[in-house]
């Protein structure tokens, strides 16, 4: 995790529990660039993922408040968020019951999403990601053999972004991601639980490494009811 990240979750943290609190006036940049021992423009990049988060904004001369509805978005994914759902989930008891685990060669959408050819293997994978003993989120991945080596039914039943960044030491670089409401599959009313007629949020999505190479793409259903995401847009001249 580079610098400014590492500041921007603890400012965040800060936030949530209460330090900074809602619609009060954070330290200025002059003085947390001294407390955490970095130029002003390093601060000024944590700062700026905390803004695009809805958590903060900014004030010509008066300086940066903690938004008003910073808390109520808590529990909301951000939209550039693809760290992984352990991450974005502390404190909960998250488990991943394994549905499919094939590797297979890919279609030519899959082809074209990962940028791949047709003789390169993929990992085809199917999860169901169970929070607090409740179903969460049902997982469809897939994955270039040659870049997720070495996974296994095992990491699967864990957490896999952890295993990519501390055991491959991959760094991700950014995000595709589609939002939309679709109809329930049947494995959505298997394994999520969902009546024949409840709508479904599907979060479609391609990650990329930091060389620009996709890693992963996936299709991401959620109950209506237990999922949402959160996108501010910030005006910066304000």
């Amino acid at each position: 995790m580079v610098k400014y990240e590492a500041i921007a979750n603890e400012i965040r943290k800060r936030i949530l529990r209460g330090v900074y609190p809602v619609e009060s006036l954070i330290p200025d940049q002059i003085s947390l660039s001294k407390e955490f021992n970095v130029s002003r423009m390093t601060m000024k990049k944590a700062l700026d993922i905390l803004a695009m988060e809805g958590l903060i904004y900014r004030q010509r001369g008066s300086g940066t408040y903690v938004m008003k509805t910073a808390l109520l978005n808590k529990q909301d994914a951000v939209v550039n968020e693809y760290d992984g759902l352990t991450k974005q989930l502390k404190g909960h008891e998250i488990t991943s019951k394994v549905i499919q685990f094939n590797v297979e060669f890919p279609s030519e959408e899959i082809m074209e999403h990962l940028m791949i050819k047709k003789n390169q293997p993929v990992y085809n994978l199917i999860r169901l990601r169970i929070v607090d003993g409740k179903p969460y989120v049902l997982e469809h991945t897939l994955m270039p053999t040659d870049l997720a080596t070495g996974l296994t039914e095992e990491i699967m039943e864990h957490s896999i972004y952890r295993y990519i960044h501390e055991e491959l030491g991959l760094q991700f670089g950014g995000a595709f991601r589609k939002i939309h409401a679709d109809k329930p599959s049947k494995y959505d009313q298997e394994y999520l639980d969902c009546k024949s007629d409840d709508p479904v949020l599907e979060v479609e999505q391609v990650v990329y490494l930091k060389d620009g190479r996709p890693f992963e793409y996936s299709r991401s259903r959620h109950r209506y009811d237990t999922r949402s995401y959160t996108m501010a847009d910030i005006n910066k001249n304000i």
